[in-house]
């Protein structure tokens, strides 16, 4: 056992440095900068859903609400950037963000989780959408229904260097980000903790039975994944030099559980193709239909999958691979 474990861990790292490697490069064939921003905007959406399939794929609890966490991490970022306009501007910019997801993320953990399947899913909705009528109605401090338009931060690194983002240093920027936040998540899904957390998904009275502080864990989990997606919103804010009330809206939180499905729950990658997928089709469709009816063929589409494989993109071609 412990020879197959020592020979997984090289072959894990050199998958992973190679698909790295590839997301760094191929933006440099791309035939213009648009399918550059593209590819980004799929690495973010992408770290947003990562964050989301550590509750459904690991503890067993859907969110229907992580455009909470989106939103705040997005507008965040936006006052910093509004506030100052410092060297550090970009780190303060993804540190507020992510206090603010923090601060949402505890508001969400202490009451949500006291309550179970269905129930949980409808009080994260509940919450994500009570923030986003604040947002949308408090004009004076959101912007409202215009939401916020600032000057993107400056490139730097422990006052090293400073330099202006381009498209593909921004790319190069939130892959680094999205790369090291899914490699603390696997970590974090393979430790005692993660397993803790698997044992409540299969079981949860056994798991308290056998003395493990349920709730506590499920908040802790709530919380980081709080933590994940307020990044991820304060990424697409840094992105778009933008942040709109409809990042809190119930529909962004519903495309969230949709790149979970489609590219496999539990897996942490999956949901990151889900999200290319789904993104990759949106672009297609809608350059052929009107902005009316482009989703219906991408809703067939995703119908199509969940009923023939049910397990995610992920899923099915890692059964391709093994039959």
């Amino acid at each position: 056992m412990t020879g197959a474990r020592s020979a997984e861990k090289p072959g894990f790292w050199i998958a992973f440095l190679v698909v790295v490697a590839v997301l760094a490069v191929a933006p440099l064939w791309f035939p213009n900068s648009f399918w550059q921003r593209l590819l980004t905007e799929v690495l973010i959406l992408g770290l947003l859903a990562m964050s989301s399939d550590l509750l459904i794929g690991y503890v067993g609890m859907v969110s229907f609400g992580h455009a909470l966490f989106f939103g705040t991490g997005c507008y965040g970022a936006a006052y910093a950037l509004m506030w100052t306009e410092s060297p550090l501007a970009l780190w303060l910019a993804l540190l507020l963000g992510l206090v603010g997801a923090a601060v949402m993320g505890i508001f969400v953990a202490f009451y949500s989780t006291r309550l179970r399947d269905i129930y949980f899913s409808i009080t994260t909705l509940v919450f994500a959408q009570i923030f986003w009528v604040i947002v949308f109605t408090w004009t004076d401090v959101t912007g409202g229904e215009n939401g916020l338009v600032f000057s993107p931060p400056r490139l730097s690194f422990l006052g090293l260097f400073a330099a202006e983002f381009t498209t593909m240093s921004m790319h190069w920027f939130v892959l680094a980000v999205v790369a090291m936040c899914y490699v603390f998540c696997r970590r974090v899904t393979q430790s005692p903790f993660g397993k803790v957390l698997q044992a409540i998904r299969e079981n949860e009275p056994r798991t308290r039975a056998i003395g493990y502080n349920v709730e506590r864990h499920k908040m802790g989990m709530v919380m980081l994944s709080a933590l994940v997606a307020g990044l991820s919103g304060a990424l697409y804010g840094i992105f778009n030099a933008y942040a709109a009330p409809d990042y809190f809206f119930f529909l962004q939180s519903g495309e969230t559980v949709i790149y979970n499905v489609l590219g496999g729950i539990g897996t942490l990658i999956g949901p990151v193709l889900g999200a290319g997928v789904f993104v990759l089709l949106k672009e297609l469709f809608s350059t052929y239909w009107s902005p009316e009816y482009y989703l219906i063929p991408v809703g067939l589409l995703f119908t199509a999958m969940v009923i023939y494989m049910p397990q995610g993109l992920l899923g099915f071609l890692r059964h391709k691979l093994n039959t």
